[in-house]
């Protein structure tokens, strides 16, 4: 037996958290006295999303690990625009966040005419937080029992089924966009604004399906209200045990809504590496893995490198999607 062998699990969990102190605290050497000041992390919508949630559910940690309160501003408008123009014309020191997402992240600056920001060029990739698959779901009474048959009416009946989003050219529109483009399906696009109308036509049978965050949607399919037929992610999600996924029907489909820290380009890489240390340590405390999990978000820590590289695969895709669909915000 050699000596790697001969660890146990234990002793490399141990390992890797003490290489994660070593380089908590060289990257803690490196930033100075950083922060000097509280830490204000943006998140670009009102509260009660899942990135507000994302938000204020590290916050107390956050500050803990950083020696300074952390106060989280909400700062809705221009879906998600507004808030991320705030952060990229913030001075560069690390004393304001992003709690950046898909739509305002991926999406925006493809299918707005003018976000007023770049990501790849404005933005710095801290650390992902959560990654959350799309919810297909129908009204309690549906006729539709699989994906399958859901698509198989849409052919069918050209019109007879329609879909229901939370607003135009955001994660829940695009996959189901990209959803009836590769059945061949005809299905009709009816943007709300935001989850909560569309949830309640949903569940009055005025549209025939949402793709819906797990967040939103998970209290209405555990009070019997709406039925989950899929959900977005390759793997099938332990919060939904029994619910396939749309990739069953249609080969690595997969769409998620996703969180994470970004903070101005010219931000020193110490402080980014600081952040992320401490941000991926805290997701992977029990406590706050389970609650994340609970809903149906997958925790996976990534470097800034490994998370910024993960940005722009996502940014690929929605560019296709948003030019084939010609979807518009503005």
């Amino acid at each position: 037996m050699t000596a790697i062998s001969a660890l146990s699990r234990r002793d490399f969990a141990r390992l890797g958290a003490a290489t994660a102190m070593l380089a908590a605290s060289g990257a803690g050497r490196a930033a100075g006295s950083y922060p000097t000041k509280p830490v204000t992390v943006i998140v670009p919508y009102a509260p009660g999303g899942q990135g507000d949630v994302f938000a204020r559910l590290l916050s107390q940690d956050l500050g803990q690990a950083l020696g300074q309160s952390v106060i989280v501003e909400n700062r809705p408008g221009a879906s998600g625009a507004l808030g991320t123009r705030q952060v990229v014309r913030a001075d560069p020191d690390g004393h304001t966040l992003l709690l950046g997402q898909t739509g305002e992240i991926a999406i925006n600056g493809f299918a707005m005419k003018s976000p007023g920001y770049d990501t790849l060029k404005d933005l710095r990739a801290i650390a992902l937080v959560g990654n959350a698959p799309l919810v297909l779901a129908v009204p309690q009474n549906s006729p539709y029992g699989s994906v399958e048959a859901l698509l198989r009416a849409a052919r069918d009946k050209p019109g007879s089924v329609a879909y229901a989003s939370s607003g135009t050219a955001t994660p829940g529109h695009l996959a189901a966009a990209a959803m009836a483009a590769r059945s061949k399906a005809d299905m009709t696009h009816i943007p709300y604004k935001g989850a909560g109308q569309a949830i309640s036509d949903l569940i009055g049978g005025q549209v025939q399906c949402f793709f819906a965050s797990a967040s939103s949607i998970m209290p209405h399919i555990q009070g019997g209200r709406v039925r989950a037929l899929a959900v977005s992610s390759l793997e099938p999600v332990a919060a939904l045990a029994g619910v396939p996924t749309v990739a069953q029907t249609l080969p690595g489909f997969e769409f998620s809504l996703w969180g994470g820290y970004f903070a101005p380009a010219a931000t020193k890489s110490a402080i980014v590496e600081l952040l992320a240390g401490h941000i991926n340590r805290i997701v992977q405390k029990p406590e706050l893995r389970g609650r994340f999990e609970a809903e149906g978000s997958a925790v996976d820590p990534m470097t800034p490198e490994r998370f910024g590289k993960f940005v722009r695969a996502e940014m690929d895709k929605y560019a296709a999607l948003v030019k084939s669909t010609q979807a518009r915000i503005d």
